[in-house]
């Protein structure tokens, strides 16, 4: 059983989040077992630290996600709000024409409710499961793109019901279409470590959406729907040594 841990500067702040932790954990324990009875969750971490956005990106961790797991703890921001305004401020600092893309977007991101914000705690824990051979390893130099992409996949797919799902990829789809010019010169297989140390939330945030855009189409369209033999082939390739980068042997260069 994970602890609750709960990292607030006053019992007043905690009153704030409370409700919506409550509903969070809730969800959790039905995710919990769909990862166990499905996809390979053997040891979840020890405790989950409940904390506001403030805290988990500037005590905890300086990475500006307010969201994040080692081997042992997952923390959080709980927060609704919160979460909405994160996402918004991807568009901060960045000239983007007021078109009706941008609106879309906007509208999108202050429609978000608890069920996307579960999705987040939800991807936190998937990294905990088997599947990953080199999760929490102090290095990884390739492939973090399949474990984000796939986190992002299984925690989003498995949750929301199928019409928010179509949403959140249309969504997501105009946030590649948008950033991907001006940060994503690169291929997937270069998204790593160095990739946090980036000024910008987008360019931060586009490494994911083009992952998730990646697994989504590997599951979907070129294994039709079989999430298992998507990780078959991805443990084929790591035991015979990762001769070739990920995305060639997937086939995903393109994303």
């Amino acid at each position: 059983m994970m602890k609750q841990i709960y990292a607030f500067e006053s019992i007043q702040d905690y009153e704030i989040y409370k409700d919506e932790i409550h509903v969070l954990n809730k969800k959790l324990t039905a995710y919990k077992e769909l990862l166990i009875n499905q996809f390979e969750l053997k040891e979840v971490p020890k405790s989950i630290v409940w904390t506001s956005s403030k805290i988990a990106t500037t005590v905890f961790s300086q990475v500006p996600v307010p969201a994040y797991t080692n081997r042992e703890t997952i923390y959080m921001s709980p927060s609704v709000s919160e979460w909405k305004a994160f996402y918004l401020s991807q568009l901060d600092d960045e000239e983007l024409e007021n078109s009706d893309e941008i609106q879309y977007i906007k509208n999108y991101f202050h429609s978000l409710t608890i069920d996307d914000v579960f999705c987040i705690l939800a991807h936190e824990l998937t990294h905990h499961i088997e599947l990953f051979p080199d999760e929490f390893e102090e290095e990884r130099h390739n492939s973090i793109w399949f474990e984000e992409g796939m986190c992002e996949y299984l925690s989003q797919r498995m949750t929301l019901p199928e019409q928010r799902y179509k949403e959140l990829r249309e969504n997501e789809n105009l946030m590649i279409k948008l950033f991907k010019p001006k940060y994503g010169g690169f291929s997937l297989d270069d998204f790593g470590a160095d990739s946090y140390n980036q000024t910008s939330l987008a360019s931060i945030m586009l490494n994911y959406w083009r992952s998730a855009a990646a697994v989504h189409y590997l599951v979907e369209c070129r294994y039709e729907g079989n999430v298992m033999k998507v990780f078959g082939n991805y443990m084929e390739w790591h035991e015979n040594g990762r001769q070739q980068p990920l995305t060639e042997y997937f086939g995903v260069e393109k994303f």
